[in-house]
Formats: structure tokens, C-alpha cells, sequence
């Protein structure tokens, strides 16, 4: 063999090991690029999921307030119906923030998440018409009908404890900040 064709074969050995490697290289980045875009995705899922469920928690909680700030005010002696009319009033705007974060959980998933903040929302709108109810009557009578209404009031408002711890344990185990 000749020092030329053995220059030939060492040459013909590097690119073909060359090509390898650089295959491999290439395989390699490709699957690394995958696993950044997969966790990326993981990322951006858990903290849309965090905010959504984030936001229907503090919503749950303004429209808990709202409520009983009209319960207050219904128990008052000293409160007028438009005094009532108002707190009522500030009522619907929670509940339309609180439907709002219900629709972005919904989105956010999973469905056991969704499931949990189905029935929270469920009792939280029994307990809705129960004030709902209250309200009106007291309005229209021109007096705070408390006798008839608080109890209801108070035992739907009872009602909707679990659901609520209920869905606060589904997103931690989602979320998987339950220790």
C-alpha cells in the first residue's frame, strides 16, 4: 500500500467518524431542545395554573366579604334599604369576578382542580340566592327580615366551608406544594 491511498483511507475514516460524531451531536442537542421546550411548557402550565387558582381563591374571598357586609348591614338596625341596596349592589361585581376566576380554573385544569372548584362555585351560589333573597325581602318590606333569613344565611355560609378547603387541597396536590 502506498502512502497516498493510506492518506485516502485515513481521510475516508475521519469524515465517515466525523459525520458520526457529528450525528450524534446533533441528536443530542435535538433531544436536549426537546426537554427545554417540555419543561418550559411544564413551567408556563403550573404558573398559569398558580394565578388561576390564585385568583379564584382571592375571589372566593371578596365575594365572601361582600356578603357579609350585607349580612351586617342587614342586622343593623340603624341601616336603611339603600344602605342595603348598595351592599347588595357591590355583591354582583364580586360575583362577576368570581365567575370570571371560575372560568380561568376551568381553562387552567386539571379536571380534578375543575371538579373542586365546581362545587365550591355550586355553593357558593346557594348561599347567593340565600342573600339574594334576604336582600330583596328586606328592601322591599323596609325592614331586615333577620329573623327569617339570617339562620339560612349563616348555614349556607357554613355550607361552603369544605368545598373551599376541598379545592385548596386539589390545587396544592396539582400545583405540588402539598408536603
Amino acid at each position: 500500500m502506498d502512502g497516498s491511498l493510506a492518506a485516502i483511507i485515513g481521510a475516508a475514516v475521519g469524515a465517515v467518524g466525523g459525520l458520526g460524531g457529528g450525528w450524534v451531536s446533533v441528536v443530542g442537542q435535538a433531544r436536549h431542545h426537546r426537554a427545554q421546550q417540555l419543561a418550559d411548557r411544564v413551567r408556563w402550565r403550573d404558573e398559569m395554573r398558580r394565578e388561576a387558582y390564585v385568583a379564584y381563591l382571592a375571589a372566593a374571598r371578596q365575594l365572601n366579604a361582600s356578603w357579609w357586609k350585607v349580612s351586617d348591614h342587614l342586622a343593623v338596625r340603624e341601616s336603611s334599604p339603600a344602605e342595603w341596596q348598595e351592599a347588595l349592589t357591590q355583591t354582583h361585581d364580586a360575583w362577576a369576578a368570581f365567575s370570571t376566576a371560575a372560568a380561568a380554573v376551568a381553562v387552567a385544569g386539571p379536571e380534578a382542580v375543575v371538579a373542586a372548584a365546581s362545587e365550591l362555585h355550586g355553593v357558593m351560589r346557594q348561599w347567593e340566592m340565600v342573600g339574594v333573597d334576604w336582600a330583596r325581602a328586606a328592601i322591599r318590606n323596609g325592614t331586615s327580615c333577620a329573623a327569617e333569613y339570617q339562620a339560612r344565611f349563616e348555614a349556607a355560609a357554613s355550607a361552603k366551608q369544605i368545598p373551599f378547603v376541598a379545592f385548596q387541597q386539589a390545587a396544592r396536590a396539582v400545583l405540588g406544594t402539598e408536603l
